[in-house]
């Protein structure tokens, strides 16, 4: 038997509740989500991206995709691509995302 969030009438505001009080158990419980839905944890991440949550290189990371493959799976797809940073924080990101691709400190 396969239980649903339709079934339980609810259940999305339920976890939203239960993360402001216990977030390592709605945190593990998505992580294992997401590793078993590739489909969901693609949506999720693209959704990020296109949001702005989240910069080319994070979501390649996120992916385990070089960035150029990222983004001409983005050209593909009809997906725009952002280039370059739009304000320090995300220049930061980028830089982090390039060392851990690369091993070495920024």
């Amino acid at each position: 038997m396969t239980t649903t969030a339709t079934a339980f009438p609810g259940a999305f505001q339920q976890l939203l509740k239960l993360y402001r009080h216990r977030p390592d158990v709605v945190d593990d419980a998505i992580g294992r989500l997401l590793q078993e839905d590739q489909d969901l944890r693609w949506s999720m991440i693209i959704g990020a991206y296109r949001d702005g949550d989240i910069n080319l290189g994070k979501a390649a990371e996120l992916l385990g995709l070089h960035e150029l493959a990222l983004r001409k799976r983005f050209i593909e797809l009809g997906i725009p691509v952002r280039i370059g940073a739009s304000d320090v924080a995300e220049a930061r990101a980028e830089a982090d995302a390039i060392s851990t691709w690369f091993n070495v400190e920024p």
